[in-house]
């Protein structure tokens, strides 16, 4: 049993929510937090306001795991659009360019099925311009949409699927001949559909862009985990709570599970070392302590699922992740992320992971 805990706003969990096409994903978070009666609320993972589906939300404490869950695989559902070219890569935007004259008629399948092939697995993706991302502090898309050009830096991503399971020849909005790619993609974190689409269009000579997208898939999270705003809203009306995945059950499906002893844990709360978890990868040197460590730049501060472990205290709590470090020249595993701080838990001494503290007195690194 844990002494000296806090008490909690509300239960701790993620939702999986359909996101439905028109809204964004803020929009969702902000009726979330009504039902939910928080405002400890945050998503992992921007949708475009015309996408819908999986949309992953965490409630009060586990908010803190959705850096994780941001960088997991995800999937989608999608409609590319060849012959013509958008401001936005998406139907969203004006359109900038259409391909000449007789170009999407003489498209032929092997050609479309060679282009494909050609962007998947490890590519370079340059993200499109009307995106989110920063650009001397400030979103590349409130540049563009200030008549800014926008030159966004190649980044690698990683296409693991990229299938077309149908072709539809049909007109556009302004009459031109069109040709309409239901394909469906699976993907490494930070991949643009939008951008795919409008470099497929590029490699075939008359230019693209997406006509819808539905993520099917975040991790191992999916759609039939879903529930929609409008059944969410039912349940609150009728008493019954949201359908969450409970903050313990989240980090066992993310992390490495480790049980504490009583006395690990009360340590571990309050911010000491502990004997290591062995989650390091065999072969791979312990990472360095925060003072000696050096910048690297890109994903600074990040730690990798894989190299963490989430510690649970004998009564089930879950105390902190915990990363194995060197420190002082020694191996330890170090409180990286504390969810139960400053706590005293009772139980066994010994356990299957049983073993004093790095070190009477130590705080963390």
């Amino acid at each position: 049993m844990a002494r000296g805990s806090r008490d909690s706003t509300g239960p701790s969990g993620l939702l999986v929510v359909d996101k439905p096409a028109g809204l964004t994903s803020h929009d969702v978070v902000a009726r979330t937090r009504r039902l939910a009666g928080t405002r400890r609320v945050g998503h992992a993972g921007t949708l475009d306001p015309m996408a819908t589906g999986v949309l992953i939300l965490g409630i009060n404490q586990a908010t803190k795991l959705l850096t994780w869950i941001t960088g997991e695989t995800k999937s989608y559902d999608a409609v590319i659009r060849l012959g013509a070219s958008t401001v936005t890569d998406d139907a969203e935007g004006e359109t900038t360019a259409t391909a000449p004259a007789g170009a999407v008629e003489a498209l032929e399948d092997a050609a479309v099925d060679a282009a494909v092939a050609g962007l998947t697995g490890d590519i370079e993706q340059v993200p499109s311009a009307v995106s989110a991302i920063k650009v001397d502090g400030k979103r590349s898309y409130a540049r563009v949409r200030s008549g800014e050009q926008v030159a966004l830096r190649a980044r690698p991503v990683r296409i693991d699927e990229f299938t077309v399971h149908e072709r539809v020849r049909t007109t556009g909005a302004n009459g031109v001949p069109v040709l309409d790619l239901c394909v469906s993609v699976s993907c490494s974190s930070g991949t643009y559909i939008r951008a795919l689409a409008r470099d497929l269009g590029a490699a075939l000579g008359v230019g693209g862009h997406l006509t819808a997208l539905r993520r099917t898939r975040i991790g191992q999270v999916g759609l039939a985990d879903v529930a929609t705003l409008e059944e969410l809203s039912a349940r609150r009306e009728t008493g019954q709570g949201l359908p969450l995945l409970p903050l313990q059950e989240a980090a066992r499906r993310l992390f490495r599970e480790r049980r504490l002893t009583g006395a690990e844990a009360t340590d571990v709360s309050n911010g000491r070392w502990i004997t290591p978890s062995g989650t390091r990868p065999e072969g791979q040197a312990p990472a360095p302590a925060e003072s000696e460590r050096v910048s690297t730049g890109a994903g600074e501060g990040i730690v990798p699922a894989a190299a963490l472990s989430a510690g649970f205290a004998p009564d089930g709590t879950l105390v902190a992740l915990l990363q194995d470090q060197r420190c002082r020249g020694r191996e330890v595993a170090v409180p990286h992320l504390v969810f139960a701080s400053g706590q005293r838990f009772d139980g066994p001494e010994t356990g299957p992971d049983a073993g004093a503290s790095a070190a009477a007195g130590e705080g963390a690194a």
